[in-house]
């Protein structure tokens, strides 16, 4: 009883996900039939009983059946340290490898997940556990980064504003964080301007909304500061 009021305590700690908490209970069905077996052998060894053939038979057995749900209890060990260390919960945002989507629910053997596109992908628990797991759901800020391309022959005193312009749009919008702007390379056919901001929270579409706000200012005050956004072109020189 108390081993099972332990890992309930610690595996359910703040625990609202009923699938979750059905889940734990079923867990700790399995765990109650190993300590119950391992207590009666026990018992009966006090009792004057020989059990060490039971203990080897039992020995041999768990070999056998280990190696035969190798892929299963993988899962499994996966699942309880998914339960422990919760590095996602349901309702979460992640990314591994090449999938993504919300998760669903979080099984003994596989995790369910809901992709952007509405189907659903199932992953085993080991999959999980050895992948590097980005989970946007706590996300505290959102980096922004983008480049914009002016042409050559505008003069160096346009160019020079161009940050300042920049810094004083990304300030103006809210929760937003200006972080740089700089002159960052010659191009092909421009002139390039590398700049990094922060939007607060996890929200993708208001991510987005900002950004967009951002571009349509930059694009405003460009228009009044007379600078032109390039295009890749080339002059072909033909000599007679």
């Amino acid at each position: 009883m108390f081993l099972n009021f332990l890992v309930l305590k610690v595996m359910l700690k703040g625990e609202t996900d009923e699938a979750r908490v059905k889940s734990v209970n079923g867990l700790m069905i399995l765990v109650k039939i190993i300590v119950w077996v391992i207590g009666a052998v026990l018992v009966l060894d006090n009792m004057g009983y020989k059990v060490s053939a039971v203990v080897t038979g039992l020995g041999i057995g768990g070999i056998a059946v280990a190696l035969a749900a190798q892929a299963v209890l993988g899962d499994l060990f996966s699942y309880i340290s998914i339960m422990f260390d919760k590095p996602f919960m349901a309702g979460d945002y992640i990314v591994f490898d090449d999938v993504m989507g919300t998760v669903e629910n979080i099984g003994i053997k596989t995790t369910r997940l809901r992709s952007v596109t509405g189907e659903q992908i199932i992953v085993s628990n080991s999959s999980l556990t050895g992948s590097r797991v980005k989970n946007f759901k706590r996300m505290v800020t959102r980096r922004g980064l983008f480049t914009l391309g002016i042409t050559y022959g505008t003069p160096k005193t346009k160019l020079e504003k161009v940050p300042a312009i920049i810094e004083g749009i990304i300030n103006g919008v809210p929760c937003t964080k200006f972080e740089r702007s700089h002159f960052s390379s010659y191009g092909d056919s421009s002139l390039n301007f590398e700049t990094v901001y922060f939007v607060e929270g996890n929200d993708y579409k208001k991510y987005m909304d900002i950004q967009q706000e951002i571009y349509m200012k930059i694009y405003e005050a460009f228009e009044k500061e007379g600078l032109e956004f390039a295009y890749p072109t080339q002059t072909l020189y033909v000599k007679k």
